[in-house]
């Protein structure tokens, strides 16, 4: 049975690490624009330029320590790495779900959300496993004892791990989780259904006892019901709150607004589009790559001068921010202005390019991977 159990959790925890380490390796950036939430929540904004790498380092360390428990490779240095990792995690987690700092951990990225007090639940369960097989650390048998094999087995996940990161961070995630996926159909994604049920509150007023300085607090229901309103001993002080009591339906996308530099909304305009257009996405323009925007400007030109192909950017820098990088790369491009969140999940890259065709995403790309003007034509906009 001792055999049974250690087996188990060695599977079930190697399993899962290397199961985390793949989901946010599929995905580098986004997991490096969590863990910027983090650094801002712990005062460590100079952490905020190398979010990314350490990421990739982040992911890469969780599947080489699944990889190598389930191999039974070096247990008493896995095991121990193991059990630093899950404490650590397991403490963010806690300060994240009781303190209410960030709201989703970002542990198996856009794949499967947790919210905060699941996320440090499932680190429990992981600490607890982990300590047994720490404890049990010199029961744990590798597949092999050839030197040899070892490393090589270690130099094979090391590399590919890192290969598999990198490979996502310069092209584009595998597997897209988020809303503007290709396929999506933006304005389908933003509606609210017919009949669908909206969120509900309740306001709730403090109360203070004129005479006896006793104070409650009580909703806006209960407030009408027990005609407490009537006693004019009691009186609301402070301002009351809003209390979200059942959540209604949400929208994927509940937070695209698209506008000029005046604030006009264009969002309808753009995204509901019945020809093909270019959708430039650069959410900050201070660090966007400028040879790729290059590339992307000369085929906004000869996709507008051949095919009268629209080409916008969108960013969430200022408008005289905007401009001064406008003049300096000589854009043909039209800039529109949005909010970063939304901009960072349309494309993960600074800059991305979508092709929106009467509202649907029919591609999305990396400023290195987009196709020449040529393919483009030819597969798009000459049919």
């Amino acid at each position: 049975m001792k055999k049974i159990a250690l087996n188990f959790a060695r599977i079930f925890v190697g399993v899962l690490f290397i199961f985390s380490g793949l989901i946010k390796a599929n995905d580098p950036l986004g997991f490096g624009y969590k863990l910027q939430e983090y650094f801002e929540v712990f005062h460590l904004p100079f952490l905020s330029g190398i979010a990314t790498g350490i990421a990739i380092l982040l992911c890469v360390m969780e599947i080489v320590l699944g990889a190598l428990l389930l191999f039974g490779f070096w247990a008493k240095r896995v095991t121990s790495g193991l059990l630093a990792v899950i404490i650590f995690f397991t403490f963010l987690t806690f300060v994240s779900a009781f303190f209410k700092v960030v709201t989703s951990c970002g542990c198996f990225g856009d794949a499967i959300p947790l919210t905060p007090w699941q996320s440090f639940s499932k680190d429990l369960l992981l600490l607890i496993l982990i300590v047994y097989l720490f404890i049990n650390r010199n029961l744990i048998q590798p597949i092999t004892t050839n030197r040899s094999w070892q490393s090589a087995s270690l130099a094979i996940v090391l590399c590919a791990s890192l290969m598999f990161s990198q490979y996502t961070y310069s092209r584009l995630p595998i597997l897209d989780f988020l809303p503007y996926k290709v396929g999506a159909n933006i304005p389908a994604l933003m509606a609210t259904p017919p009949g669908a049920e909206p969120d509900e509150f309740l306001i709730m007023y403090n109360l203070s006892n004129k005479k006896t300085k006793e104070k409650k607090v009580m909703s806006d229901k209960d407030y009408l019901k027990t005609e407490i309103w009537k006693d004019e001993n009691w009186e609301i002080v402070g301002t009351p709150e809003k209390k979200l009591i059942k959540k209604g339906y949400e929208p994927k996308i509940k937070d695209l607004l698209i506008s000029d530099a005046s604030g006009t909304d264009y969002t309808k305009e753009l995204i509901e589009n019945p020809y093909y257009n270019l959708i430039y996405v650069a959410y900050n323009l201070k660090d966007t790559d400028e040879e790729g925007m290059a590339r992307l400007n000369a085929l906004a030109l000869n996709a507008a001068e051949q095919f009268n192909i629209r080409t916008v950017l969108l960013t969430s820098n200022s408008a005289q921010d905007a401009q001064v990088f406008s003049k300096k790369m000589k854009l043909f491009t039209e800039v529109f202005y949005a909010d970063a969140v939304p901009l960072k999940s349309m494309v993960r890259a600074n800059p991305g390019v979508l092709l929106l065709k009467n509202g649907v995403i029919i591609d999305k790309w990396h400023y290195n991977a987009v196709p020449s003007f040529e393919v483009l034509s030819e597969k798009y906009f000459s049919k």
